[in-house]
């Protein structure tokens, strides 16, 4: 998993012009708006394609990102009280405000890394006081060699690349999660990304929740993810870097913002 304090490398990987394929631009602009900085990773202020004005605002990180430690294989944490700090970032990356949570809406780390924190402040409240607006859950799977940007709120850095392909399982330790996104390598996230949210340059909309990294080359072991397909070979790619899909929150989202597991199409885990 993609924490600071797995001793983050914040050398950059220069890759030369004259090799590197020309890169359509972005039908977006992608900006650090609506990111956030978490005490130990980054994330966003989310709303589903329903959500209202007036519902209170959802900030979207990972489930390895909670106060509380890394969620144990099947733990699922729904509707926990939490007065956890998030730092607002405008679209420079300057901090414009201090969010605070409520609750811990739902986090787990089986299937998916998601962490979603309800806010004591609303979209409409957000945007009046600092000018900042929810990005959307793009409510569709992502599309393999589609552009897309990690933006981290922790670092104020964005990475550039597309969706390489989609691992069937994603196997880190105790850890198993389904249809990852595999970037291409140009997206070489470090420490601290965890959390960013994966947004489509085509759309705007968010698409995944950056989530871990294959570090050291090793097989299925924590910081060193492995992917395994449908007949159960496994296939180990060091440096490449991996996102949790987020289409699968948005059938979740009642009405309220509420995440209600037994709502039609939700298939989250259920504690």
């Amino acid at each position: 998993m993609k924490k600071p304090l797995a001793g983050a490398l914040l050398a950059l990987l220069l890759v030369g012009a004259a090799g590197a394929p020309a890169i359509a631009a972005p039908a977006v602009a992608v900006t650090y708006a609506g990111t956030v900085a978490l005490s130990n990773c980054s994330g966003s202020v989310v709303r589903a394609p329903a959500s209202q004005p007036n519902d209170p605002a959802l900030v979207l990180s990972n489930g390895h990102c909670l106060e509380t430690g890394f969620p144990v294989a099947g733990e699922v944490v729904k509707d926990q009280p939490s007065t956890r700090s998030f730092s607002l970032l405008n679209a420079a990356g300057s901090k414009v405000g201090t969010l605070r949570a409520s609750k811990i809406s739902y986090a787990t780390m089986t299937d998916t890394d998601v962490s979603v924190y309800q806010l004591t402040k609303t979209y409409a409240q957000i945007q009046s006081q600092y000018g900042i607006t929810a990005l959307t859950l793009n409510d569709t799977r992502p599309t393999q060699g589609s552009a897309i940007k990690v933006v981290s709120g922790y670092w104020k850095r964005t990475y550039s690349c597309s969706v390489d392909g989609f691992a069937y399982r994603l196997k880190e330790g105790e850890w198993t999660w389904k249809d990852s996104v595999r970037y291409t390598s140009s997206c070489n996230t470090i420490g601290g990304t965890s959390g960013s949210p994966v947004i489509d340059t085509a759309t705007g909309k968010v698409v995944a929740v950056n989530n871990t990294g294959n570090e050291d080359g090793g097989r299925c072991t924590d910081n060193n993810p492995c992917e395994v397909d449908e007949n159960g070979n496994v296939t180990v790619r060091q440096g490449i870097n991996y996102a949790q899909e987020t289409y699968t929150l948005v059938p979740c989202i009642a009405p309220g913002n509420k995440i209600d597991l037994n709502r039609p199409g939700c298939v989250l885990p259920k504690p």
